[in-house]
This record gives C-alpha cells, sequence and structure tokens, in this order.
C-alpha cells in the first residue's frame, strides 16, 4: 500500500516548529511519507499557525486560505489546521473557513495524531513523543524546547493566553531527547522557551537552567548548545559562570529588552528597569568575554513619545549589540495593553522601525569588518553553487549572520565543523576561507 503523502507547514516561532517535529514524530512510518513546507499538492496537509502578532496572524489566515483552495480543487484532500491561531480564533475561524476539516489548538497534538489514525496515548501531551521527532532542519542542529507557556504577564504579549502558564519539561526527559537527537547526528542543541531562564521553577522550586545545560554539556557528540529568549529579569548567576567557563555553550545569548525607557519598561510590566538591564549587560559582558548578544525591541508602544524613543535610539548606539531585532507594537486583545489606547501613527512606527535598523546595520558592519583576519569556527549548514553557507558560534540559524566560504580548495561537508579565516565583510554576512578541520 502506498504511504499517503502528508506537508507539515509551519509558521511562527522556531517553539512552533518543534511542535511540528513532535508531530511528524507521533505519526507512523508505514503510513505517512512526511513533507515539512511542501508543495500544495499532498493527500494530508497540517498547518501550524502563529498568533503572536498582527503579522503573524495575516500570514497564518492567507496560508489557511490558500490551503483551502487547493482543498475545494482536490490537490488536498484533507486539511487541518493547529497552533496558536487556532488555539486563540477557533470558533471564528470555524465559522469561516469550511474547507478546514479540523481546527485543533497550540497543545492538541496527541488529539491530531489520533484522527490521523496514529497510535497514543491521548490523556499524556509530553511522554509520547518526546524522544521521536522528524525534524525540519538539517540533522546537524536541533530546537529542544524545554518549557511551555509563561508566567510572567508582559502587558503586550498574548502567548500566555495561547499557551497557558508556564510548565518546564522534567531534566531527565529533556537528557532523553537530546541524546536521541545526537543518536541522529545533531550537534547543535539549541534551547528555546517563552522564558529560558525561568526553568525549573515549578517543577524543582528554582531556576535550574544552568543545571539543565551542564547535563547536556555531557553528551560527546553535542558540540555547542545555544541558549535563545532568556528573561533579563531574574537572570540566574549560575548561568552567568556556566557559560563564561563552559566550552560547548556558545558565547552567544538571545536576551530579548524589549524597551529602555523606564515608563515604558512599567507599563510592559517587564519586571526591571533601565538601571537593571544596564547592569545586567555589564555583568554578562564582563564575565564572559566575547559574548555575542542578540536582542529584541517594540517601538510605537501606546505612549512611547519622541523622547522615549530617542533614548532607546542612543542605548543601541552606545551598547552595540552584536545581533538585534526590532518589531513595531501590535495591539493584542485580552492583553494589559490592549486597554491603552493605540496612538502611536502606524508611519511613526515603521519610521522608527526603520531608524534602528539602519543603526544596527552599521553597527553590525564595523563590527563584522573587526573579524577580517581573524579565524573563527564554523559549522557547516549547506552548500551553493559557489560557496558553503555556514555559522559561527555568534549565530543563531535563520535569523542571524552567516559565513559564506569559499569552494576553491576546499571540499567541506555540511554538518562539519572547520577553522575559517576570514577575509571580507558585509552588513550581516562573513566570507571566508576554510584552513582547518576542527572536528566533525
Amino acid at each position: 500500500m502506498a504511504k499517503l503523502k502528508l506537508n507539515i507547514v509551519t509558521l511562527g516561532c522556531s517553539k512552533n516548529k518543534v511542535d511540528s517535529e513532535h508531530l511528524a514524530g507521533l505519526l507512523p512510518a508505514n503510513m505517512y511519507q512526511i513533507r515539512h513546507d511542501s508543495d500544495k499538492k499532498a493527500d494530508v496537509v497540517v498547518v501550524n499557525t502563529c498568533g503572536f502578532i498582527g503579522d503573524a496572524k495575516e500570514e497564518s489566515v492567507d496560508t489557511i486560505l490558500s490551503y483551502a483552495a487547493a482543498r475545494k480543487k482536490g490537490d488536498v484532500k484533507q486539511l487541518i489546521v493547529m497552533g496558536c491561531l487556532s488555539e486563540r480564533y477557533k470558533k471564528a475561524l470555524e465559522n469561516e473557513i469550511h474547507e478546514v476539516d479540523a481546527f485543533f489548538g497550540a497543545s492538541d497534538l496527541n488529539a491530531i495524531a489520533k484522527l490521523l489514525t496514529a497510535t497514543t496515548d491521548s490523556n499524556s501531551r509530553l511522554v509520547p513523543y518526546h524522544y521521536k521527532r522528524v525534524l525540519s532542519t538539517p540533522r546537524h542542529y536541533a530546537y529542544l524546547k524545554v518549557s511551555e507557556g509563561c508566567d510572567r504577564g508582559c502587558s503586550f504579549c498574548a502567548i500566555p493566553l495561547i499557551r497557558g502558564k508556564h510548565k518546564s519539561i522534567p531534566i531527565p526527559d529533556l537528557v532523553n531527547e537530546a541524546r536521541y537527537l545526537a543518536s541522529k547526528g545533531t550537534k547543535e542543541l539549541i534551547l528555546i522557551a517563552q522564558d529560558l531562564t525561568y526553568y525549573g521553577i515549578d517543577l524543582y522550586g528554582e531556576r535550574k537552567i544552568g543545571q539543565l545545560v551542564s547535563q547536556l554539556a555531557e553528551i560527546p557528540t553535542i558540540k555547542w548548545i545555544r541558549l535563545q529568549y532568556a528573561y533579563p529579569a531574574g537572570f540566574p548567576e549560575d548561568l552567568i559562570a556556566l557559560m563564561a567557563t563552559n566550552t560547548k555553550v556558545c558565547r552567544y545569548l538571545d536576551l530579548p529588552l524589549q524597551h529602555i525607557s523606564d515608563r515604558v519598561l512599567k507599563s510592559m510590566k517587564r519586571g526591571l528597569t533601565k538601571k537593571q538591564s544596564l547592569e545586567l549587560i555589564q555583568k554578562i559582558r564582563r564575565q564572559i568575554p566575547g559574548l555575542a548578544f542578540r536582542t529584541t525591541l517594540i517601538v510605537g508602544y501606546p505612549g512611547e513619545t519622541q523622547e522615549e524613543f530617542d533614548e532607546l535610539y542612543d542605548f543601541v548606539k552606545t551598547q552595540q549589540f552584536e545581533r538585534l531585532g526590532v518589531f513595531t507594537y501590535s495591539a493584542e486583545e485580552d492583553t494589559p495593553a490592549y486597554v491603552l489606547t493605540d496612538d502611536v501613527p502606524e508611519e511613526v512606527k515603521n519610521e522608527r522601525l526603520e531608524r534602528i535598523m539602519a543603526l544596527q546595520q552599521e553597527i553590525s558592519q564595523k563590527l563584522n569588518a573587526q573579524r577580517i583576519g581573524t579565524v573563527m569556527e564554523v559549522i557547516v549548514d549547506s552548500e551553493e553553487a559557489g560557496y558553503y553557507v555556514g555559522r559561527s558560534m555568534f549565530d543563531s540559524p535563520e535569523v542571524d549572520n552567516e559565513v559564506l566560504i569559499s569552494k576553491e580548495g576546499a571540499q567541506l561537508k555540511v554538518g562539519g565543523f572547520y577553522q575559517v579565516i576570514i577575509t571580507d565583510a558585509s552588513e550581516f554576512d562573513l566570507q571566508g576561507t576554510a584552513v582547518a578541520v576542527s572536528g566533525n
């Protein structure tokens, strides 16, 4: 009997990507030929949606509609929608888009698997699928989601409404999942959560992210461990020490700050002040020399004055972050900030975003130019016509810089680690030549 073609389309963040991979791991291999983000012709399509901000919701709706049209034409036999948008707006979607066979929430993987005739324990969300995944990434790196939900209650964020309270996954389960990934060829683990540094409080009564990272680092074939989405308030001291001393932990930290004005931070319910933010940045940089900081900011938050934006702009200019992203404020219903007047015009929001990103482009160009002539360890992610595409430990996949390695005189392997001398630099990429293998 021929296998059914199943296409999983994942939108939004890497946490959604992990959910899609776990769903694929629940399905019987002898029944389905599973692809991630392939074309619109398939027996079954599962769209894993994002509902975080306005643009993401619009993309999710457009994607559902495009597959609904394919379903109507007969190119798709069964269409399933899951994820954050479906969790939040299930009834409205059911009323509007009738071509979808079933809508599921963000935590309904077992129910979807049951519908697709997988054998699974319908009463458990985490245990059945923790060790089985069909990766959508190249096998040499994988995301490891260490917790679900969030307890923070930031005024602009709908994640607690969608994903619920913070729920840590036990350390033994995560270590076993990491070992499973390592057995399949994973060399880089990227730890993700809505609030990485809160990990463990609900299970163990204290922050345990440092202990988790230490145990993951003991897996012999794991070479890099990368930390993303580390909430700044209450940042654990032991994690700073671990990052400074453990050679497997990348000197890279994704620390979303969102703003620097005290009034805006207070309204955002971020739990720390400008002074505390600056002290944390200085402490981390002092104790972890050479660290690459990634942060994200929101411009156009309700009431953001020109002076407050200028304060944010000057902060970016002074701190010289290695990696930075900016979003315009999106009013999300049922969040604390939704009752505030969204009084910054869209054109002003976009202008402020463009100003900070132009500044960051200058900063990135300058910092990248300083790499010319140095030798960096690089993992190769892919091979293109004239070069290999890699990353240093200072770069996360899809969102950060790439290292373009000349093919001249080089035969490199995807997933291999190489010493690369940097020969040129642009705003967001480095160019180089491989000089030695550092371990594959």
